[in-house]
């Protein structure tokens, strides 16, 4: 069994950075609902740098699946095919845009996708920000809170709006090529 290089980034970008992004930010969502309900708001918990901390956290994930897909996976993507090529399956984004069953997948998807993602690292960090610099007004103050628990779940919807579109691209064209790295060795018999 093996797996190329770019296909091992692939998963990494995805099913490493991106899922657990998606994992934590419903932690956050949970997190933010438990620790400002009306009962326990002036409590010490609501008071720790836990959250911060975990947006942080959270931000230094979406900060590293953005930069991987802009700077590693999407130059591969958009690698042309050279002149006269006719088996584009090396090439993603000329095999999408070549049928008109799959074009779709690209001037919406890919197109989406590249923009929407950036949405994610913005909205998480801001939001860290927040939590660790106005940790205490976070008690006081409503609005403050719900824009806090606004923009996480922002962050959350466009990572699944980019992490969805990313799935499909990669089911529909997936980006290969690459060294080759051995995981398993088959035994000869």
């Amino acid at each position: 069994m093996e797996i190329t290089t770019r296909s091992l980034w692939t998963l990494i970008h995805g099913m490493g950075f991106g899922a657990l992004y998606l994992l934590a930010g419903s932690g956050a969502v949970i997190e933010l609902q438990s620790r400002f309900r009306p009962d326990s708001v002036n409590s010490a918990r609501a008071h720790s740098p836990f959250l911060g901390r975990y947006l942080a956290s959270m931000a230094a994930l979406a900060w590293l699946t953005v930069l991987t897909g802009t700077y590693l996976i999407y130059p591969w993507y958009r690698t042309p095919p050279p002149a006269g090529t006719s088996n584009l399956a090396a090439y993603p984004r000329a095999f999408l845009l070549a049928h008109p069953s799959t074009s779709a997948w690209h001037s919406i998807g890919m197109e989406w996708k590249e923009h929407v993602a950036w949405l994610v690292p913005i909205a998480i960090t801001m939001a860290a920000v927040v939590a660790i610099r106005h940790r205490n007004q976070l008690t006081r103050s409503v609005s403050l809170r719900f824009t806090l628990q606004s923009f996480v779940v922002l962050s959350l919807v466009a990572a699944g709006i980019a992490g969805f579109f990313g799935a499909m691209l990669d089911k529909a064209a997936p980006v290969g090529g690459g060294v080759p790295i051995q995981i398993v060795k088959e035994n000869a018999k």
